[in-house]
């Protein structure tokens, strides 16, 4: 039971997409709005599955497709429905969306390299960085946090939006923000108390079977 005083939190990555299982991945910024694959189809259920046994008060959502098809599983099986906040959408990856890493390492040399020593202040080329990912969304979870204490919600968001908000909550810096495991349509749980945000499990992803 939720203690009136808090929130809790269940953020959710959403489910595979045919870029996601793409060997050599490409990357699927904001600027790609494709929809599950059959495996993202059967993980959105099953993440959709486990939470049915969490009385959730709301469900909240990037407006992207990948995102909006996982938390309709989520959503449909409470009778509610998923309110969209434009602000959850993920990274804006410029000119490198739709390529692979090792194209990126080819075409943009020096532009791959400051990423990769610290994507905190250097972002993807023409798009953002971590810090600006993370300026962009934390207000907003701490937004949806403050206004539903008492209550217990569900987000649904991606990769780097998940990860740079999560870095900020363990004091990682943010240039290791990709190191920290972000499972297609895993459980991450969050409490909010007197104005105090907390992580409380990471990447949980036992629920799937794949």
């Amino acid at each position: 039971m939720t203690s009136a005083k808090e929130t809790i939190l269940y953020l959710v990555r959403h489910g595979a997409t045919p870029s996601n299982e793409e060997k050599p991945r490409r990357l699927q910024g904001s600027g790609v709005d494709g929809s599950l694959s059959p495996r993202g189809e059967k993980q959105a259920e099953q993440v959709g599955e486990f939470l049915s046994s969490v009385p959730l008060d709301a469900v909240f959502c990037s407006p992207l497709k990948r995102a909006r098809e996982t938390a309709l599983q989520i959503a449909s099986r409470q009778n509610l429905e998923a309110a969209i906040v434009e602000q959850l959408r993920e990274v804006n990856v410029g000119r490198w969306e739709r390529l692979d890493w090792g194209t990126i390492r080819e075409q943009f040399p020096e532009d791959y390299h400051r990423f990769i020593e610290d994507s905190a202040q250097h972002g993807y080329a023409g798009g953002e960085s971590f810090t600006d990912v993370v300026n962009r969304v934390g207000p907003v979870f701490e937004e949806l946090l403050a206004a539903n204490v008492g209550k217990r919600i569900a987000i649904v968001a991606h990769s780097v939006v998940n990860r740079t908000w999560l870095a900020s909550l363990l004091g990682v810096p943010l240039r290791m923000a990709r190191d920290l495991p972000q499972d297609n349509c895993c459980v991450n749980v969050i409490r909010y108390r007197n104005g105090q945000t907390k992580l409380q499990t990471l990447n949980s992803h036992f629920h799937i079977s794949e």
